[in-house]
C-alpha cells in the first residue's frame, strides 16, 4: 500500500477521495497531505455559492457522496427538513454544508483510527514523480510521498482567443463568472449584458444577476442560441438498461452511426427522450474509449453542444425562471459565432456571425460562460503549467484534460507513472463522464482501494 498520499486540490472531488481514504482501516496508518489551495475545503468553485438561485441539476437522491451510502445526502437534509424529498432539486450551498460536514466527520473517523492528516490551505507550486514514489514541492518545502493525487478541478478560465487585448485590459470583459458574481454588489450595475454561452454556467449567471441588477437586459449568445433541457418534473425511470442500444453502439464506433441509433431509440413510440439518455449513463466512460480519436474529435465539433444540452440538464424551476426572464423581455437569445470582441467608446462590440451574415452587438458588459476549462495546453495554472513543462504529463490532444489510464495513472511519454494519479474533470479525455458527483463517488471510492492496495 502507499501509506504517505498527497491529495492537491480543495473541491468535491478531493473530498471525496480523502473521505474515503478515512473511511478505511490500514495497517500501518496513514499519513495524509490534503493541499486545499485557499478558498473553501470541500466546497471548491461549484458548491461555494451561497445564492438560493443555484440549485443542483440532479435531485437529491442520487447526490451523495459515498457510492456505498447512497442516501448520504439525502439523509443529512432531511435531518433538518424531514419535508425534503429524494426527487427534489436542492440548494447548491446545502451539498456544500452536506461535504463540509462528510469531511469534518471523516477527520474524526481517521484520527480514531491512527490516520494522521495535514490540511494544509495553500497551493502547490511543483511536482516531481518519481520511480518510488513524487516531491512536493510548495514555497520553500519539498517533501516525499509514496503517491499524489491531482484533484484540481477544472482549470481557471481562459479568455476566448477572439477577445482583443483592448477589451480585457478594459474590465467590461469578464472571464470568471464566479469572481464576477462574489463582487457583483459592488460594481455599478451595467444596462446591457451579453453572456457568451449558454449552457448551465450561463443560467447560474443570468439568474443571480437579473436578480441583482433588476434594470439590466441580458442577451445570451452562443452557436445555436439553446439553453439547455429541463428534467421532467416527476422522476422517470429508464424504459429498459440500454443494453440493446449500447450493444449496437459498440459494434458501430462511429458518430455518425451513434446519432442514428439514438434518433431511433429516441423515436419509439412512448419512449420518453430522457429516459433513453439517462440509461446510457452508467456506460458512457466504456463507450468512449470505443471511439477512435477522429471519432472524438468529429464529436467534439459536431455533436457535442447537443449531447451537453439533454445530458446536463437544468431543474425545472431553473427552467421556469429562464423562462419566464424570456418572456418578459428581460433575456434574448441569438445564434452566430463570436468573431471579435473590441472596445468601442464606454462600451464593447461584439462582432459574430450566422449562416453567412456578420452582425455586430453592443453591451456594456461581456461575461465569458462557456463552461468548464479544461485544456491544459491555454491553462496559466502554476502546477500544470509545471508539470507540462518538465514533460512530467501529457495534454489530452482535444484539451480535454491530462492523458491517462482509466484506472487514474497519468502519462508521460507514452507510460503511466505508478505513483501519480487524477480524479475528476482532468479525466474527462480518458472517461468522458467525469465532472458529476455520481460518477466522482465511483472514482473516489476505486481510487481509494488502489492506492490502499499500492
Amino acid at each position: 500500500m502507499f501509506r504517505r498520499l498527497a491529495i492537491i486540490g480543495g473541491g468535491a472531488a478531493a473530498a471525496s477521495l480523502l473521505s474515503e481514504l478515512l473511511e478505511r482501516d490500514a495497517t500501518p496508518p496513514l499519513q495524509l497531505d490534503w493541499f486545499t489551495g485557499g478558498g473553501h475545503p470541500a466546497r471548491g468553485v461549484a458548491y461555494a455559492t451561497t445564492s438560493e438561485q443555484h440549485l443542483l441539476n440532479v435531485r437529491a437522491a442520487s447526490m451523495s457522496m459515498f457510492a456505498g451510502k447512497p442516501r448520504g445526502f439525502l439523509d443529512f437534509v432531511q435531518r433538518s427538513d424531514p419535508a425534503v424529498n429524494g426527487t427534489d432539486f436542492l440548494p447548491r450551498r446545502l451539498y456544500g454544508d452536506y461535504l463540509e460536514a462528510e469531511v469534518a466527520r471523516a477527520l474524526k473517523q481517521g484520527r480514531a483510527r491512527g490516520h494522521h492528516v495535514n490540511l494544509i490551505p495553500i497551493a502547490v507550486d511543483a511536482l516531481v514523480p518519481e520511480t518510488d514514489g513524487v516531491t512536493v514541492i510548495h514555497g520553500e518545502e519539498s517533501h516525499h510521498v509514496d503517491a499524489a493525487v491531482l484533484a484540481i478541478g477544472a482549470l481557471p478560465p481562459q479568455p476566448l482567443g477572439v477577445v482583443g487585448e483592448a477589451a480585457l485590459a478594459s474590465g467590461r470583459y469578464v472571464v470568471d463568472p464566479w469572481r464576477l458574481l462574489a463582487a457583483a454588489e459592488q460594481i455599478q450595475p451595467p444596462r446591457k449584458v451579453v453572456l457568451v454561452g449558454l449552457g448551465l454556467t450561463a443560467v447560474d449567471v443570468v439568474l443571480e444577476l437579473s436578480a441583482r441588477w433588476p434594470q439590466a437586459g441580458f442577451v445570451g449568445l452562443s452557436r445555436h442560441g439553446r439553453f439547455p433541457e429541463a428534467h421532467l418534473r416527476n422522476a422517470a425511470l429508464p424504459v429498459d438498461d440500454g443494453a440493446g442500444l449500447v450493444e449496437a453502439m459498440r459494434d458501430a464506433p462511429e458518430i455518425r452511426q451513434w446519432t442514428r441509433l439514438l434518433r431511433e431509440a429516441i423515436g419509439q413510440p412512448g419512449i420518453e427522450w430522457r429516459a433513453v439518455v439517462d440509461s446510457l449513463r452508467p456506460h458512457l466512460s466504456g463507450l468512449w474509449a470505443e471511439l477512435p480519436l477522429e471519432q472524438r474529435s468529429r464529436f467534439m465539433r459536431h455533436a457535442r453542444w447537443a449531447w451537453e444540452r439533454a445530458r446536463h440538464r437544468m431543474a425545472p424551476a431553473v427552467h421556469d425562471a429562464v423562462d419566464a426572464l424570456e418572456r418578459s423581455g428581460r433575456l434574448q437569445r441569438r445564434c452566430g459565432r463570436l468573431r471579435a470582441v473590441e472596445v468601442d467608446g464606454a462600451s464593447l462590440r461584439l462582432t459574430l456571425a450566422h449562416a453567412g451574415v456578420v452582425e455586430t452587438l453592443d453591451a456594456d458588459l461581456v461575461i465569458q460562460t462557456v463552461g468548464l476549462e479544461t485544456d491544459l495546453r491555454r491553462s496559466d495554472h502554476r502546477l500544470i503549467s509545471q508539470l507540462l513543462t518538465n514533460a512530467h504529463i501529457e495534454a489530452d490532444p482535444l484539451g480535454l484534460g491530462v492523458i491517462a489510464d482509466r484506472n487514474g495513472h497519468l502519462h508521460h511519454a507514452g507510460q503511466p507513472w505508478p505513483h501519480l494519479f487524477a480524479i475528476g474533470s482532468l479525466l474527462r479525455g480518458t472517461l468522458w463522464e467525469s465532472t458529476a458527483m455520481p460518477e466522482i463517488r465511483q472514482q473516489a471510492r476505486q481510487l481509494a482501494d488502489r492506492l490502499l492496495d499500492g
